[in-house]
């Protein structure tokens, strides 16, 4: 694969600046932080810590399975915090840490521009499916 990247470098743009390395890492944490859960999880820690069952009623549609493994994932590189005290019954909360701070002008902008677009980018996926099944049907 490495002959593929090199290619990639002779073209100016932002690739052309990253080794192979670096690139790959890049897509590693663009995978994680830019994924829908990671986004809506960063965005509602915004103002302070929460418990895991604010988070799953804050968080419309996620499942539990996929906020245990998304705060997992997030406290792994060092994005959210958890903190369990020692209380009966127990208490957990997650919260940024200042990286996952970081980068939260970002995820909130980027769920900006999500909400300020989504009737735009619904408009447009129905006139390409429709174009889609316009061409089949002269095939």
């Amino acid at each position: 694969m490495a002959g593929v990247r090199s290619a990639v470098r002779r073209v100016p743009g932002p690739c052309s600046h990253w080794d192979d390395n670096e690139a790959d890492f890049i897509r590693h944490v663009l995978d994680r932080v830019g994924d829908k859960w990671s986004v809506l999880i960063v965005g509602t820690l915004e103002a302070d810590a929460l418990r895991y069952s604010e988070l799953a009623h804050a968080i419309p549609g996620i499942s539990q399975r996929m906020l245990t493994l998304t705060l997992q994932q997030l406290a792994q590189d060092g994005i959210v915090s958890r903190t369990a005290y020692p209380e009966v019954p127990p208490r957990v909360e997650y919260e940024l840490t200042p990286l996952g701070r970081s980068l939260l002008r970002v995820v909130l902008d980027l769920a900006a521009w999500a909400v300020d677009n989504h009737k735009e980018i619904h408009h447009n996926r129905t006139v390409f499916a429709e174009g889609l099944v316009s061409a089949a049907g002269k095939g």
